[in-house]
């Protein structure tokens, strides 16, 4: 409210201020006093002085001119009040200090603003009240003592008047002046003020009632008053509540009236007695409304989670469960509900959730459950449910065990997750990846192994044969004077004829047996587990299978095919086993094709 003054004025407005209000609350606080024997229940000029240091701004200009209006108003109170010129300085003095001390304190531990919705901000600022009233007391009683001579009970009653000040005026004052400044109080419903001023004058009100009289002993009333406060509008209807309870009780107390005022004792007893009153009041009211300010923070964040989990999962298709195995029975959240194809909020119960699972399933489910909670381990299972309308779907789950006293499984925590989508993506993406693999690794006009595949396949029967001393041979052939073939009929021809000498030969082998076409006419045949005897006799008989099925064949020409055959004998390498069986079919052209030979 003073950013735009100049400094010079602004410094005169923070001096006037102090002054004025110290000086104010200091004589009606002493003029209070009188009937009393001028013994203070409660100093409010050390609240008001606290308080707006906390509200000036931090520079050395504002607060020295505050200080400097503090101590001309603490000097002139006192002076007006009777009390000698010496003990004005001192008293002076034993305030300066004390503020000057609460504020160090409370800025150690806060940097930015006191917040007294936080429940350690307030703890900080008692403990700073505490600390600055104590040096203040001990700095008024050394000054004074070494003047009048008081007693120890000087110290108590200033330590206690002053502590009760800063920790009774203080917060309103800031809460006030802060709602102020932000609007906080323009933005509220004319509903929300009409109820703060009803709680408010009621706790005046109800205090009044309590303490006019003396009969009964109703000081618990203001207490219901001031926590009614602090439930209903926060810190600032505890420290509002607790100002209003604080000025009528002293005023009262001191003037002779209310259950204090009644007790047969001295007058410095009933005024311990009032201060121990409003302590056990404030330190009850204060901290319960800043833990309540704490509770509806943590409210507003938990049903903003909430609210996030539930969006989450609704867009991830994720749930969550919980079995309590103590009490056997089991909580879903909505999205599991949706996942299972149920209503949210249908009853169900520990074995429905598992009988969902298709049968084979939840056996494996069961026992991974009952698994987890014997070793107390996380788990993860996979399994297909049949919804409620009959639909299979695949879910995924992980889970953990939640334990007990003793480590016992009380509870166990899982998320379930509709994985169909990616279950059959999954399919999809497999069966397209064989579908190309498989024409990777196709001879696209025989439909045989290609030549990539069928040396892949070989290079593996080598290794095979070579660590564990399996039989293996090879066999190339390829069909007799295939050019003329082409030249006579086409090329189409020849394809035709390439496939039909390709299928028979195929349908002439043994299943261990591979053949793959490994280039225009030619044929790889690889015979696993075949001695020189067997590997014979196989390519023998594929080579009268090409003979005598393309002869049968209508409108296909007359094909034969030619043979080398080769038997591993330790090559360290497929090309030195081929290159053997390749000059065996050369040998088997210049004998005459159409017949076998066995490499040397």
């Amino acid at each position: 409210m003073t950013q735009s003054l100049s400094p010079r004025v602004e410094a005169v407005f923070w001096f006037l201020l102090t002054a004025t209000g110290y000086f104010l609350l200091a004589s009606l606080s002493l003029h209070a006093t009188k009937g009393a024997d001028n013994i203070a229940a409660v100093w409010p000029p050390s609240g008001y002085f606290l308080a707006l240091l906390l509200l000036m701004p931090s520079h050395a200009r504002a607060r020295l001119s505050a200080f400097a209006g503090m101590a001309s108003a603490s000097f002139a109170a006192n002076l007006w009040g009777g009390v000698p010129p010496l003990s004005c300085i001192a008293y002076t003095l034993a305030n300066a200090c004390e503020a000057a001390v609460a504020l160090w304190l409370i800025r150690r531990r806060e940097v930015g603003e006191l917040s007294f919705m936080v429940p350690r901000a307030v703890a900080g600022f008692c403990l700073a009240a505490l600390g600055a009233s104590v040096v203040s007391a001990a700095v008024a009683w050394a000054l004074v003592e070494g003047l009048t001579g008081a007693s120890a009970d000087f110290f108590l009653s200033w330590l206690t008047t002053v502590l009760l000040g800063m920790l009774i005026v203080t917060p309103p004052i800031v809460m006030l002046a802060r709602m102020i400044g932000t609007k906080a109080m323009d933005n509220a419903s004319r509903a929300m003020k009409a109820e703060a001023a009803a709680i408010l004058t009621l706790s005046g009100l109800v205090t009044i009632a309590a303490f006019s009289q003396s009969e009964f002993p109703l000081t618990f009333l203001p207490c219901m008053a001031v926590v009614a406060a602090a439930y209903r509008l926060g810190p600032f209807g505890a420290a509002a509540g607790m100002l209003i309870v604080t000025i009528i009780t002293s005023l009262m107390t001191g003037q002779g009236y209310g259950p204090i005022a009644a007790i047969e004792e001295a007058s410095k007893v009933k005024v311990l007695f009032l201060q121990f009153y409003l302590l056990s009041l404030l330190f009850t009211t204060l901290p319960l409304a800043a833990m309540l300010i704490v509770r509806q923070r943590l409210a507003k964040r938990l049903e903003q989670s909430n609210r996030w989990l539930l969006q989450a999962e609704a867009a991830a298709l994720v749930g969550h469960w919980r079995v309590d195995l103590v009490g056997w029975s089991i909580r879903w959240s909505d999205q599991a509900y949706r996942i299972h194809g149920l209503v949210p909020g249908t009853p169900v119960d520990v074995n429905y959730s598992v009988e969902q699972y298709i049968a084979e399933d939840g056996v494996a489910v069961r026992k991974i459950l009952e698994q987890a909670v014997r070793t107390g381990e996380p788990f993860e299972f996979q399994g297909r449910i049949r919804r409620a309308d009959g639909e299979i779907r695949h879910v995924k789950s992980h889970g953990s065990i939640e334990t007990g006293r003793g480590g016992r499984a009380i509870a166990i925590f899982g998320t379930v997750q509709d994985v169909t989508e990616i279950v059959e993506n999954a399919r999809i993406l497999e069966a397209a990846r064989s579908a190309a693999e498989r024409v990777a690794n196709t001879d696209m006009l025989t439909g045989l192994p290609n030549r990539r595949h069928t040396l892949a396949f070989l290079e593996k029967a080598l290794e095979g044969a070579r660590e564990h001393g399996a039989p293996l041979a090879v066999a190339i052939f390829d069909i007799d004077h295939f050019k003329r073939i082409n030249d006579t009929h086409g090329h189409a021809m020849g394809d035709r004829v390439i496939h039909r000498v390709g299928q028979r030969a195929k349908a002439a082998l043994r299943d261990e047996d591979m053949l793959g076409r490994i280039g225009g006419e030619e044929f790889v045949c690889i015979l696993q587990r075949a001695s020189a005897q067997a590997a014979e006799i196989v390519a023998e008989r594929v080579r009268k299978a090409v003979e005598t099925g393309t002869a049968a064949e209508d409108g296909l020409p007359q094909a034969t095919v030619s043979i080398g055959l080769a038997v591993f004998d330790g090559e360290l390498d497929i090309e030195e086993l081929l290159h053997r069986a390749d000059q065996a079919l050369y040998a088997a052209k210049r004998d005459g094709r159409n017949r076998l030979r066995m490499a040397a």
